[in-house]
């Protein structure tokens, strides 16, 4: 029998990974009775129109230029192209179905739907998966002047979906306010678990603390966090003022704020506790938590969250805001008193909130390791990328595709 073939619609697919794309990649490496492929824009005239990545064969669409930065990606006229998104990848969509005769169409994002949902008015029967890792505000996403004009369009991506997989319980009461009647089933992102969870030694640390010019008794706080308004990392910059000046802030990430992160650090003169290191390759990461005694993330919105759940299971404790899908997993011992702690939460938009819940990780060691053993073992037991490919191989794919 024939492998089914799935056609994945995403605004953008490595190497421009966020956890969107991540979780694509891992989700279909671990997929081997299915043929996917993936259209997704080009940004970057380097990379091939057509190109084998993983299970999955990609094909780029739209304008492109020479390199482009992060901030490129933002303004014109790159930013158009996500605009015109939506009928590029439409194009190529029915120019590839006259060969591969697609059993399923696949959505990253609402975003990426539209394409689909128009794909589906002609061809109906085909199955339609939406799935929503959005990581901003839905505010902040219908509010966008891109969604605002053409807004029918993307109302249709809900009332057209087949089946809704949403990585947390807040993204899946969006889809049912968008006006999506259909079933729900809540599946998280995962982690690397044998990345994160592995022990870094003390010589690889002691080398690294080194290289970050990490003095004796210097403590750290830690974000993994592309440096984007959304993740509040000024706040965490700003609650340097209320620690010792022992304690460190490590930034290992890029984003289009990181010119205004540096000028705050400055003006407050934060400068030599803020630690800026540009990209990190993920394999890297571990190191950095390791050499942390904090994560934190004071987020304005969040869909998932995996940057916390591999600080997690990376034996860091997390400080994070109750907002969107972190709710999902992080469970404050003040907030959630029925259930084992697994992290803090702070306030949203407040500095010395976020130095309390800190410094309180840092001086109650009973706290921190109770915190510590719990997150540790949500981490294995629920957010491993094997479980999360078995439930999206039982939960949607055996339903979708008879």
């Amino acid at each position: 029998m024939p492998a089914k073939r799935v056609l994945i619609f995403s605004l953008a697919y490595l190497p421009f990974a966020g956890g969107a794309e991540l979780a694509l990649r891992q989700i279909t490496d671990r997929i081997d009775d299915i043929e996917f492929d993936l259209i997704t824009l080009r940004f970057d005239r380097n990379l091939p129109r057509v190109e084998r990545v993983g299970n999955i064969t990609v094909y780029r669409v739209g304008y492109s230029r020479w390199a482009p930065t992060a901030r490129d990606l933002m303004r014109f006229p790159l930013y158009l192209t996500k605009v015109f998104f939506a009928f590029s990848a439409l194009s190529k969509a029915v120019r590839l179905h006259r060969t591969r005769h697609y059993d399923a169409l696949w959505a990253m994002m609402s975003y990426a739907g539209i394409p689909a949902a128009l794909f589906k008015l002609w061809y109906s029967r085909i199955p339609f998966l939406l799935t929503l890792q959005e990581g901003d505000s839905i505010a902040h996403i219908t509010k966008r002047w891109r969604i605002k004009m053409i807004w029918p369009l993307y109302r249709l991506v809900f009332k057209r979906a087949t089946l809704v997989q949403a990585i947390s319980r807040y993204l899946g009461e969006f889809a049912l306010a968008m006006g999506y009647g259909g079933p729900v089933e809540v599946i998280p992102n995962g982690v690397d678990i044998a990345l994160f969870g592995k022990d870094i030694s003390e010589s690889e640390q002691k080398e690294l603390r080194k290289s970050l010019g990490l003095k004796e008794g210097d403590r750290c706080i830690v974000t993994t966090s592309r440096l984007v308004e959304k993740n509040a990392i000024d706040d965490i910059i700003m609650a340097l003022r209320d620690l010792d000046t022992h304690i460190k802030l490590l930034m290992p990430g890029t984003g289009p704020c990181e010119e205004q992160l540096r000028l705050v650090a400055k003006k407050y003169g934060l400068g030599a506790r803020a630690r800026f290191f540009g990209h990190v390759d993920i394999k890297e990461i571990p190191k950095y938590l390791a050499v942390s005694d904090v994560f934190c993330r004071p987020s304005l919105s969040e869909g998932f969250g995996s940057s916390f759940v591999e600080a997690m299971a990376a034996g860091i404790p997390v400080v994070a805001t109750p907002v969107g899908g972190i709710v999902d997993f992080l469970f404050d011992p003040e907030k959630d008193p029925e259930k084992e702690p697994t992290g803090l939460f702070c306030n949203v938009r407040d500095p010395k909130s976020i130095a309390q819940k800190v410094q309180q990780l840092l001086s109650d060691d009973a706290l921190r390791a109770r915190i510590v053993a719990n997150a540790r073992k949500l981490a294995k037991e629920k957010y491993n990328w094997d479980l999360i490919a078995k439930e999206m191989q039982e939960k949607v794919f055996n339903i979708i595709i008879l």
